[in-house]
């Protein structure tokens, strides 16, 4: 029977100096996940001592919607790791993703999550899959910044700057580097969002130029999904934006036999948290059944980055070998190689008894002794010249049947005399002037509105240069279509920066 590791418990070796790192129990089978991972720390020798933080359903009912307590802050604060087992969101809103705050907050900007086959023990179709996922853990539409602004339409932001393009490409270049990775490989959907997925392609294009050694590469990210789910061979190393990742990173882990085997990193520039991929499964908590392993394999990439890769290398091989063993949970079990099924306790206590053990199969896991963590240094900002052009005004409006040609006219009769409305689209369709009756119009309105001076610069390829403006000149437009008894709910001011148009023309524009 392997016994649960308890707060402030130190397991230093003599020979080594201890570190400080904060743990959670998490939810449903977080506790049972996480005694089996620090009993298999405490038989390996792991110089860890441990302060156990609160989170997750607990503290989110006892009325604090962000899932985490002040007190909890302080210690993961001071401790600067975290090693945290999967916790549970409890239904209904009002309820902020503590991942996804605990990432933003204390600047986790990279997530790391290594996908390797296993094969022929653990079920994968591609034995040679061996790829990491590196993912942006703090912007796109994971900013989580949402408004409902008509009765049919609810908008999400996606945000992303070029501070944190660059920091998570680059973080992509030195991980492949300092790992003997031979390729980056970048996912986007830039020929639909051309500003926000073409900025983060054209920073990992100028990145790549530093980094001659390593082949780079750049797949929409349709396509580059589903190459992962049908060819995965083929990647190494994967950057992408956060959505984008979140998705991939599963089908990936899926692809190699399991989600419960995975393990990943959210790295900061001085602040680290190791975690399962996996979920709370509270349908399975108590049972003694799930696999440790995830959280385990979390584990060994924390002890790597705190300076102990010998014991993390202890680990893995002796996780190897319990596999080779036919030593598997139910998750992972076959006819073919599983010679055992095993419950949680006891998965790892077969791993502890292989501890010092070799895989006769697998090639066995090595991690330099002098290994360093990556620093990261992102470009100083450069100011841009930027010229007030135009404005988007965005409308409710579901009066005369919703026609773009009533709307159109009485918008042309308040533009006034410094502006000039330009065309309305309807979810991002062009609908005036001159739009297709079969297009489908919701109470959801942009109406562009740009100076009466601008005109066609044939010498920018017919691309519209447009004169500036003052803001003055669209308050007091926003004065006249408030007179006129229509409602904006809200405006996107149109600039360039650089002479280089910094907003999208509409579909049909």
């Amino acid at each position: 029977m392997i016994k649960p590791i308890t707060e402030q418990t130190n397991l230093s070796a003599a020979s080594q100096e201890t570190t400080n790192i904060a743990i959670a129990y998490g939810d449903g089978i977080g506790k049972e996940i996480m005694e089996a991972t620090l009993a298999i720390l405490d038989a390996a020798g792991a110089a860890l001592r441990y302060d156990t933080v609160a989170i997750g359903q607990e503290v989110y009912l006892s009325g604090t919607t962000s899932g985490i307590s002040d007190d909890a802050w302080d210690i993961l604060r001071q401790n600067r790791v975290f090693l945290k087992a999967p916790i549970t969101t409890p239904q209904g809103g009002g309820y902020k993703s503590l991942n996804v705050t605990l990432r933003k907050s204390l600047g986790l900007f990279a997530n790391v999550r290594p996908v390797k086959a296993y094969t022929p023990f653990i079920d994968c179709r591609f034995p040679n899959l061996d790829m990491v996922i590196i993912r942006e853990n703090e912007e796109d539409l994971y900013a989580g910044i949402e408004h409902q602004q008509t009765d049919e339409v609810i908008q999400c932001l996606k945000l992303v700057s070029r501070p944190g393009c660059e920091r998570i490409i680059r973080y992509a270049f030195e991980y492949a580097r300092t790992n003997g990775r031979r390729k980056v490989t970048c996912m986007t959907k830039d020929n639909i969002m051309k500003l926000t997925d073409g900025l983060f392609h054209k920073i990992f294009d100028e990145v790549a130029k530093e980094y001659p050694d390593i082949e780079n590469n750049h797949y929409i990210i349709d396509i580059g999904s589903a190459l992962i789910a049908d060819s995965p061979e083929r990647f190494d190393v994967i950057v992408t934006l956060n959505l984008y990742g979140d998705i991939i990173s599963d089908i990936a882990a899926q692809v190699a036999g399991s989600v419960g085997i995975a393990g990943s990193a959210n790295i900061g520039g001085d602040f680290a948290m190791f975690e399962a991929i996996h979920g709370s499964a509270p349908d399975i908590a108590g049972k003694n059944i799930a696999n440790p392993s995830g959280l385990l394999q979390a584990a060994c990439m924390m002890l790597v980055h705190v300076g102990q890769p010998t014991i993390a290398a202890k680990i893995q091989n002796a996780w190897l070998r319990t596999i080779e063993d036919g030593l598997h949970t139910s998750d992972i079990a076959s006819e073919a190689f599983t010679s055992q099924r095993l419950g949680t306790r006891e998965f790892a206590q077969a791993v502890i008894e292989r501890l010092g053990q070799a895989p006769r199969n697998f090639t066995p896991v090595h991690y330099p002794e002098n290994g360093k963590q990556i620093q990261i240094h992102t470009t100083p900002a450069t100011a841009l010249q930027k010229e007030l052009v135009g404005v988007d005004i965005f409308l409710h409006w579901s009066e005369q049947g919703r026609d773009p040609n009533a709307l159109g006219t009485t918008l042309e009769s308040v533009a006034g005399k410094s502006l000039q409305l330009k065309m309305i689209t309807n979810r991002g369709v062009k609908v005036y002037p001159n739009g297709l009756p079969e297009t489908f119009c919701t109470d959801h309105w942009r109406c562009r509105f740009v100076s009466h001076a601008s005109q066609l610069d044939a010498a920018h390829n017919n691309m519209e240069k447009t004169a500036q403006i003052s803001p003055a000149d669209i308050t007091a437009l926003l004065d006249r279509i408030t007179a006129a008894g229509m409602e904006f709910i809200k405006i996107e001011n149109l600039y360039r920066f650089d002479g280089t148009r910094g907003y999208s023309l509409g579909q049909g524009e």
